[in-house]
């Protein structure tokens, strides 16, 4: 990935404040067709216009990347992806997951033969679950269903506590028999974790479309706006290749997040508005995860987890998912705005929100003009979050049902007020 990034480095530009206005350069229209332009014609046509050899590999990867985040095809280049995945199973495990993320992004089905041999050849258990993960979601998934709960097991008597492998198993066990939701009322309940911030991000299992993200503060209250409205603001859990969340770079993962301070960033994509740091289970120490100084063990124990969940989510395997992918490895997950063209995403339902490797994003508009951010979702967000009493406690992300529609207010409503009778 060292040539995207650097080429990301290179549109990376101060940001400033002009009239309490916030200025990004890498927004302005000129700005933003160069970026576009050399995405196509360096990064993706030059790069795979190499001949594939180990020595080329990450030309390809970063082609494969800026494949994903355009969502672009074209004649020449299906063709040039479609010889990659034949020969994906002789070239490097840091290639073969970069091409899977591809094919899982923009190749859905369309690879099924190259990748499930690929599955076979493997030695290599994160590359065994992508492959895994792409077979489950071709059309005819449930013909292989029997015979990825035999390969899934065999891999797992010989590692017994990857999470990888457990997280597939349960994914294979879930499209066999579909466990159903428990009632998210007892999360928005003011017992519930008393003393503690909480962010709730309300998603769909189909990640296609957006949830919403809402703020409860430390006495159990949701945090409402100047008219009296519960404060909500749209919000994408989905990553650009919906990879389920467990993955590094998938899905934002379902499930409970340490939620500790502010940050800006300065990568090119995210942008200068105020970010909400987040982490996971295993990406710091139990006692920071936890918020509890007497906890000295760096070891860690899922019954921890476990506590903080209501009763009647403690047996729902989804809610884990945090727990796996902080296990599995995964990290640097934050709640963020957003610089990225949304018109590489116009036909899609998330639209005009901005896919990520795994954030929480929400809109923010710029003004090609200027560089001018006019409106942020992220900044209202910032400011609610403020009045709650700060970015110290937990963020939740729920998926509360399979509805082929975005998460609205008034889904929730309902049961907040359900939840907080007296």
């Amino acid at each position: 990935m060292k040539k995207f990034l650097g080429l990301c480095i290179f549109f990376l530009c101060a940001s400033g404040s002009i009239n309490a206005q916030l200025f990004f350069k890498a927004t302005l229209k000129a700005n933003r067709e160069k970026v576009h332009r050399n995405l196509i014609q360096s990064t993706i046509n030059q790069n795979l216009s190499t001949t594939l050899t180990d020595s080329t590999e990450e030309n390809w990867q970063d082609a494969f990347y800026a494949m994903e985040l355009l969502q672009y095809k074209s004649m020449w280049a299906d063709g040039r992806i479609k010889a990659a995945a034949e020969q994906m199973h002789l070239q490097s495990v840091p290639f073969q997951r970069a091409a899977l993320e591809l094919l899982y992004a923009n190749y859905p089905d369309t690879f099924y033969r190259q990748v499930k041999f690929l599955m076979m050849q493997t030695q290599d258990p994160k590359i065994f679950v992508m492959c895994g993960e792409y077979i489950l979601q071709c059309k005819n998934s449930k013909n292989d269903l029997s015979f990825l709960a035999v390969k899934t097991e065999q891999w797992r008597q010989i590692y017994t506590d990857n999470a990888l492998l457990a997280q597939l198993q349960m994914r294979i066990l879930q499209q066999k028999n579909p466990l159903a939701t428990p009632s998210i009322i007892p999360f928005l309940k003011k017992s519930y974790l008393p003393g503690k911030v909480l962010l709730f991000s309300f998603q769909r299992k189909n990640r296609n479309y957006p949830g919403i993200v809402m703020l409860r503060d430390r006495n159990g209250n949701f945090i409402t706006d100047s008219n009296g409205m519960y404060f909500s603001v749209p919000q994408l859990a989905r990553s650009i290749n919906n990879l389920p969340g467990y993955i590094t770079n998938g899905n934002t993962p379902e499930g409970i997040f340490r939620m500790k301070g502010y940050d800006v960033s300065r990568a090119v994509f995210i942008g200068p508005t105020v970010n909400i740091q987040l982490s996971m289970p295993y990406e710091r120490t139990p006692k920071h995860f936890y918020n509890d100084s007497s906890i000295s063990d760096t070891t860690w124990d899922i019954n921890y987890y476990r506590n903080l969940l209501p009763q009647e989510w403690k047996s729902y395997n989804p809610i884990y998912q945090s727990y796996y992918a902080g296990k599995a490895g995964r990290t640097e997950i934050i709640v963020h705005g957003s610089t990225v063209n949304p018109m590489y995403y116009i036909k899609q339902p998330y639209y005009p929100l901005t896919p990520t490797q795994g954030c929480l994003t929400s809109k923010e508009v710029w003004d090609e003009n200027t560089g001018i951010r006019t409106q942020s979702d992220q900044q209202l967000l910032i400011n609610s979050m403020i009045k709650a009493g700060g970015a110290d406690g937990y963020a939740i992300v729920i998926n509360i049902d399979d509805e082929q529609r975005p998460v609205l207010l008034y889904d929730i409503v309902p049961m907040i007020e359900q939840a907080q009778q007296k």
